[in-house]
């Protein structure tokens, strides 16, 4: 989803005027285009047209835009998880586990396209900083819980069970992120065609269907 700057008619010299949320924009797509690490606040202003005093007006520094940015993308992820669990309590045991899996494969890859540029930047941190090490906590987290459901999909048949479930929940999601690297929305393609063939090639492979 895109925005555009808040423009303010009174503002002076014609500069744009940001809210929060346009300026994290921007900023993200600086810290995808130079890396977070090479990214300094003269470059932000620089690209957004403002002061840095203005920038500090609305954040403390990079860091906050950093921390911001990230969470924006595992808060949407976490969403899919949460929301798949809380089904599951209100239907008494909800759909099979397989079935649950299923959704949140389909679903992470709807929240990668309409976050792309923030799930970019989460899946390009190396660690350097303790923003950065709070969000690669937090994958891990996301990481436990989806292999969790892939182990109650392994009991109950649904899945191969000669696999770990950590290694491939973690083959699975390598899958979905390197989505990144290539998907582009603009280029006709649609979320759901992408999704569903995903969904289809990491559950049911590439095996022709072929008759008796």
């Amino acid at each position: 989803m895109t925005r555009t700057p808040v423009q303010n008619p009174a503002g002076r010299h014609g500069r744009p005027a940001y809210d929060r949320d346009s300026l994290l924009e921007v900023a993200v797509v600086v810290f995808n285009e130079r890396g977070y690490d090479g990214t300094g606040m003269e470059e932000l202003a620089r690209r957004l047209g403002l002061s840095k005093s203005s920038i500090y007006h609305h954040v403390s520094g990079k860091e906050e835009l950093l921390e911001l940015a990230v969470n924006r993308a595992l808060d949407a992820l976490f969403a899919v998880l949460d929301e798949e669990e809380g089904q599951a309590r209100d239907a008494d045991g909800g759909s099979p586990a397989t079935a649950r899996m299923k959704r949140v494969i389909h679903r992470s890859v709807e929240v990668l396209a309409a976050e792309l540029p923030y799930v970019t930047l989460l899946l390009r941190l190396h660690g350097n900083s303790e923003v950065e090490q709070r969000a690669l906590a937090r994958r891990r987290e996301f990481d436990h819980r989806v292999a969790e459901l892939m182990t109650r999909a392994a009991a109950e048949g649904g899945i191969r069970a000669d696999i770990d479930p950590h290694l491939a929940s973690r083959l699975l999601f390598g899958t979905v992120n390197s989505l990144v690297e290539w998907y582009r929305p603009d280029r006709g393609l649609t979320v759901e065609t992408l999704a569903d063939a995903l969904t289809t090639i990491l559950f049911d492979g590439l095996h022709g269907r072929t008759s008796d």
